[in-house]
């Protein structure tokens, strides 16, 4: 069993922090928990900007991975926000490709609701954009928010933004005068209530839709198409496709997972190609869930701290479940917004599975390191620091650059925005589908981290502010 330090209840690990999508500014580095808790409340409650910096500081220096790359001393008077000071402390480690934004500061509150419900205020969208051609796509709509409810879903292209039709500006605009950053502007703020105008085609033509963000819980597990048996060429294949990895996926996994065992389902897909990461707990269910034919005594992943915190080392064993299925071959969908948590459930089968565990069309994003909470809830802050490294059985666990070239068994596939996500003829899916059945493909390059999908829409990354909120680093691409 994995043994906890009692005073970090929520240690925090890879993706994400195992990094989310890729993205300008703060990039979408996506946090993973072990367990969900509020993380360790620590000394000092004054909440200047100065009193908070000094204690952001003193954090990084007692936990942080790589404290060779940190400065032995800082002036914090030039940075403006505790954000910003942190960004500047962590500069070295960033510069090579270790932290990309993977420390940070943020609310204990917002974060506490995201982790148990996927609690968030906006149109409930993942966009993905084609920057060069200057484009932006739905890649995801979610249930019970707003851009569903108003026939906005996969595929559409958002061509215009406006808060009224007297100001409607074309994306392509946009994008020309202020990147994609002028997107995520013009799309507003993430506030119940914040409405735009939107020039939207589809299969059904173009058509102006005006939408109001609203708050809503993310389902992690798609009512329509989030967990079913699919039918190829006589053969029954289980998909599962998990959004994210915060607490209410558990049931859904293990009832998906019941049914796959039910039907005597041993090949799965498991669709983590917009999962920027989330709750550790959850991506070690999954491990169990494909435990079936593991002992208590096989290992799954072994989480390391810098020497000086090595007591905090730890193990965690194989649990199966009654869920449990023994799997001949997993395809593993992912992209450039894979990263930590999915990441972790990926590298922890290859041990076991080998080249049996394929990873299907992209590169991931390259985060095989985790955080630890630490609070100052006087100040509602909760500080996210790089603390310990993560690896499968065989210790593998340094692809900073991505999964590519650790993993045994690829294939490159386009994220076709033209079918419905798990549908067999969807460009990844179908791939997924050909790699069970034993078709020859192209493996995926180890080049182009972050990139989403070269396909029909052009090269896209999922859009990403430049100081995402909780919800956008576990969700890469939400608004």
């Amino acid at each position: 069993m994995r043994q906890r330090l009692a005073s970090l209840a929520a240690i925090m690990a890879m993706l994400s922090s195992c990094g989310g999508g890729s993205g300008s500014g703060a990039g979408t580095g996506s946090t993973a928990t072990s367990s969900g808790a509020t993380g360790t409340t620590t000394a000092g409650t004054g909440c200047t900007l100065r009193e908070r910096q000094d204690w952001a500081f003193a954090q990084l220096n007692q936990w942080y991975l790589f404290p060779e790359t940190l400065p032995t001393s800082l002036d914090p008077t030039p940075y403006t926000t505790v954000g910003d000071y942190i960004d500047a402390l962590t500069a070295t480690a960033r510069s090579q490709r270790r932290d990309r934004y993977f420390t940070y500061l943020t609310s204990i509150s917002s974060e506490d609701a995201y982790y148990a419900s996927g609690s968030s205020a906006g149109f409930g969208v993942r966009l993905t954009t084609d920057a060069a051609a200057g484009r932006v796509f739905i890649a995801e709509a979610f249930e019970g928010a707003p851009a569903l409810a108003a026939g906005i879903d996969r595929g559409t292209e958002i061509l215009a933004i406006g808060t009224s039709a007297s100001d409607l500006k074309s994306v392509s605009s946009i994008i020309a005068t202020a990147g994609t950053a002028g997107v995520t502007d013009a799309l507003g703020p993430s506030t119940a209530g914040t409405t735009r105008l939107l020039r939207v085609t589809d299969a059904n033509g173009q058509r102006d839709v005006t939408v109001a963000k609203a708050d809503y819980s993310l389902t992690p597990v798609s009512s329509r198409y989030g967990a079913k048996i699919i039918t190829d060429g006589g053969r029954q294949v289980g998909y599962i496709n998990l959004r994210t990895f915060i607490s209410t996926a558990d049931p859904a996994l293990r009832q998906a997972f019941g049914q796959f065992k039910a039907a005597g389902v041993t090949d799965v897909i498991i669709d983590l190609r917009y999962n920027g990461g989330g709750l550790v707990s959850i991506s070690e269910l999954i491990g169990d869930l494909l435990g079936g034919a593991r002992s208590t005594s096989d290992v799954l992943d072994y989480t390391t701290f810098r020497p000086e915190k090595a007591a905090n080392n730890s193990t965690r064993f194989f649990q199966p479940t009654t869920q449990s299925i023994a799997p001949t071959r997993i395809a593993f969908i992912g992209t450039g917004g894979t990263a930590s948590a999915s990441e972790l459930t990926i590298n922890a089968q290859i041990p076991y599975l080998h080249a049996n565990a394929a990873l299907i069309g992209t590169n991931t994003f390259g985060k095989p390191v985790g955080q630890i909470a630490l609070d100052r809830a006087a100040c509602d802050d909760r500080l996210r620091v790089i603390a310990f490294a993560t690896q499968n059985a065989n210790r593998q666990g340094n692809y900073f650059d991505g999964l590519a070239t650790v993993v045994e068994a690829s294939c490159q596939a386009a994220d076709d925005l033209n079918h419905p996500l798990g549908d067999p003829q969807e460009g990844s899916t179908r791939a997924a589908l050909n790699f069970i059945e034993g078709v020859a493909c192209t493996k995926i390059s180890s080049g182009e981290v972050g990139t989403e999908s070269v396909s029909a829409q052009g090269k896209r990354t999922l859009l990403t502010p430049d100081h995402p909120d909780t919800a956008q680093r576990e969700t890469p691409g939400l608004f």
